[in-house]
């Protein structure tokens, strides 16, 4: 069963995007989650729920990302172009540096987002940041993606979520939220599509500059471990990065562990 919405929690339009927002203002940095893609923001509900538990009263904002859920459709998915969306969001909401909160490929928008305007940490959900071999994988399999062969490709990418390891009613809610069209999977990675490896190599290294020179807390939060070599790797590349293993958990941390998520959050 879907976890309820907590009574002070409000639904509505921040810039263009639509979202919850709820608690109250205070000494505490504001909270921003972002979904990952095809799903929609009412997968923060189970986390939202346990956080309010330890932490009450947080003031969070739960956005569905352009295209998804109630948010309208853009002309570009182009992240960079998703980011300011979802800065307008922010500031429409009245959120000043907050903590943000991305999913899969959201991890990688929050990244971004904390890089170019003002953030008090950062929270990757099940995303990694060295993504050399996703990006390969992506540029090798583009013509199945834009053509026919895209049910297949995307039938795969579901198995590789692990939804399977989720408590029952965490898989439910995974799978009755996910709307994986052709025309939003496409639009989210063309920008990988129409960039070479080495372009993208510099894009996440510039962001990273930025996260480091600033001191900005980051914190990846996975579902299985990342390996030796990733840890090197961002360990190197942002000095101040916490990665947190919430294990048996696949693609969904903060669905088959809302508790331990919300504990990390709230910290």
């Amino acid at each position: 069963m879907l976890v309820p919405l907590n009574p002070v929690r409000v639904q509505s339009r921040f810039g263009q995007l639509a979202g919850t927002s709820g608690g109250v203002d205070d000494d505490r940095p504001p909270l921003v989650l972002l979904h990952g893609l095809t799903f929609d923001r009412t997968m923060w509900w189970p986390a939202l729920a346990a956080l309010e538990g330890i932490d009450p009263g947080r003031r969070t904002l739960a956005l569905d990302l352009p295209g998804h859920g109630s948010s309208p459709r853009q002309p570009s998915y182009d992240l960079p172009d998703v980011v300011e969306l979802v800065q307008e969001a922010i500031v429409d909401a009245g959120f000043v540096a907050p903590v943000l909160a991305g999913h899969s490929i959201a991890g990688v928008v929050a990244t971004m987002l904390a890089a170019r305007h003002p953030a008090s940490g950062v929270i990757a959900v099940d995303q990694l940041l060295e993504t050399a071999a996703f990006v390969a994988q992506l540029h090798a399999i583009e013509p199945q993606v834009r053509g026919d062969g895209f049910p297949e490709v995307w039938r795969r990418f579901h198995a590789s979520m692990r939804i399977d390891l989720l408590p029952p009613a965490a898989r439910a809610l995974a799978e009755s939220t996910t709307k994986p069209t052709q025309e939003l999977v496409v639009g989210y990675w063309d920008g990988v599509f129409k960039r070479s490896a080495a372009e993208l190599r510099s894009l996440v290294a510039s962001d990273l500059a930025e996260l480091r020179a600033a001191g900005t807390p980051y914190e990846l939060i996975a579902g299985s471990e990342p390996g030796a070599a990733y840890r090197a790797w961002l360990k190197k590349e942002l000095p101040q990065a916490r990665i947190t293993v919430l294990p048996e958990t696949g693609h969904f941390p903060h669905l088959g562990d809302p508790g331990a998520f919300a504990a990390r959050v709230a910290a």
